[in-house]
């Protein structure tokens, strides 16, 4: 029977062999490097996944429009042809385009907003008929699309405004 050390495996007594521990500290590192990557990538193309019916918006000063639900995009072209996001519909069929195109998950079709991309030199009529026609279909939520005015072009139209007369 040996009294000495023989259940150590050779250690001396009180000293520890340094023992390699699994890291505990996850690295992030790569992940955010992944993630700026992806928001880079979907900064880009975001606005390329817009409708892409090419229409000259008028200039407004009016402010953006916060929405809860996906709204319909309806875009009217200078030659007063009607677009539902990229497809050409007739005027008789846009009720019944707009409710077939309708995710039953979003809740009813007349509920969801309707942006409507008018270009500046399409007719008046054929702007005033599709907001009709919409309305008359149970739609109340109509907003109309526009550009907002560059601040020079604001800063511009209140100094005149605010001009002396040279009376």
């Amino acid at each position: 029977m040996a009294l000495g050390g023989a259940g150590g495996g050779g250690h001396v007594r009180g000293r520890r062999r340094a023992r390699k521990r699994p890291l505990s500290e996850i690295n992030v590192t790569p992940l955010v490097d992944v993630m700026l990557v992806l928001l880079i990538i979907f900064m880009i193309s975001a606005p390329l996944l817009t409708v892409g019916v090419p229409v000259e918006l008028p200039k407004t000063e009016a402010s953006a429009v916060e929405t809860k639900n996906e709204p319909f995009n309806v875009s009217i072209d200078r030659d007063g042809r009607i677009f539902i996001a990229d497809n050409e519909t007739p005027y008789e069929q846009l009720l019944q385009r707009l409710v077939d195109g309708a995710d039953a998950a979003e809740g009813p079709a007349n509920e969801r907003p309707v942006f409507i991309r008018a270009d500046g030199r399409a007719p008046y009529q054929a702007v005033a008929r599709v907001m009709a026609r919409l309305s008359a279909g149970g739609f109340s939520k109509l907003n109309l699309i526009t550009d907002t005015a560059p601040d020079a072009a604001r800063m511009a139209a209140v100094a005149a405004a605010e001009a002396p007369t040279g009376a």
